[in-house]
């Protein structure tokens, strides 16, 4: 008897497209986890849906970030060096400076498009 494992794959979101999912939802019949969710997506989502998945096509184009990485720049949107080194060591990677740099640069530029 052999027994299958059934693959999923996982789709990386970023905070404000998770808002966009649960927005859907109809409160009535939402989880509790659900609506906590939402609430904490929508104090710390920080851009547009279509901004933050800008912000992830171009850290990984531009910066040759992971798609992980580049989802979690995005909901976390860091506006310093010190800031980004906070996260990139928890990677376990060391950034050169001018890919550093690129980072701050693309999300400001995100930042300065979208009230």
């Amino acid at each position: 008897m052999s027994l299958t494992k059934e693959k999923k794959k996982i789709k990386l979101v970023t905070l404000p497209e998770v808002k966009e999912y649960l927005e859907k939802l109809d409160e009535e019949t939402s989880d509790q986890i659900q609506r906590r969710t939402l609430d904490y997506v929508l104090k710390f989502a920080q851009t547009s849906k279509k901004e933050a998945q800008n912000i992830r096509k171009r850290l990984i184009k531009e910066t040759k970030l992971t798609e992980k990485e580049a989802v979690e720049l995005s909901n976390i949107m860091p506006e310093s060096k010190e800031e980004l080194y906070v996260f990139t060591s928890g990677w376990k990677k060391l950034l050169p400076e001018e890919i550093s740099l690129k980072i701050l640069e693309i999300i400001k530029d995100a930042k300065s498009k979208d009230p």
